[in-house]
């Protein structure tokens, strides 16, 4: 049994959408804007597992992301083989980061805010 699919809740999945692929680079997989439907692929590994940007406010889910969001917590974390060079990267591109990459004791890792109610922790692999 494998992870095909995950997903992120977010505040608006057209406004996510454009941020994953045109700022942090994944690729399109599904997308249906009349649909409010967004799903994203790393291009890394385009057969890999997918990222649903999935509508926040169902369920009681936006008191609950909010939460999240206000306490700190990351709700994903994506890897990367050199953080130093692609916190460089997307710091270039406008991306707001809580603090420079930094040894943590499972590794190097920082945390970045995705614009759509989430931090995002990026960890070097």
């Amino acid at each position: 049994m494998k992870i095909t699919m995950t997903s992120v809740s977010v505040n608006n999945p057209i406004e996510a959408f454009k941020f994953y692929t045109e700022v942090l680079g994944f690729q399109q997989y599904l997308y249906m804007p009349e649909a409010y439907l967004a799903i994203v692929v790393s291009p890394e590994q385009p057969e890999g597992t997918t990222l649903l940007l999935e509508p926040r406010g169902n369920y009681g889910s936006k008191e609950y992301y909010d939460g999240i969001y206000n306490t700190g917590l990351p709700v994903i974390v994506m890897g990367v083989d050199d953080i130093n060079a692609e916190y460089e990267k997307l710091k270039e591109k406008g991306v707001v980061f809580k603090h420079p990459p930094k040894q943590e004791p499972w590794g190097i890792g920082t945390i970045f805010d995705d614009t759509c109610g989430n931090w995002i922790q990026l960890a070097q692999r």
